[in-house]
């Protein structure tokens, strides 16, 4: 997919976030999968091209106020991120590692 492809799609038929693509719709115009899409997207919204998104698809924003919204979406997703990692970090305690331990006191009375 070429980048300056999606970013003219998006300023011509999806400008604004009341004409929003879904990531289907996206996949479908430019043959490509899901994975492929947002990777492209993220590469685009890295380099500062402002592509927002919402509960109806993608975008590219008309307003500043379609930025923020898309930038506090994506905060949000990263508290939730967070929190999961600190959870999983945490389970780490139930598994038992004194397997591979060795006693300090001399080990096996030898």
């Amino acid at each position: 997919m070429q980048k300056d492809r999606l970013i003219g799609y998006l300023e011509i038929f999806h400008a604004g976030e009341q004409y929003a693509a879904t990531s289907r719709e996206l996949e479908f115009a430019f043959d490509v999968k899901g994975a492929a899409l947002r990777k492209q997207i993220n590469t685009l919204r890295r380099k500062g091209v402002p592509i927002a998104s919402g509960e109806n698809g993608y975008y590219y924003a008309e307003t500043e106020q379609e930025v923020r919204r898309t930038i506090a979406h994506m905060k949000h997703r990263i508290s939730g991120i967070s929190a999961a990692i600190c959870g999983l970090e945490k389970s780490l305690e139930h598994f038992d590692t004194a397997q591979t331990r060795l006693p300090l006191n001399g080990g096996d009375g030898l």
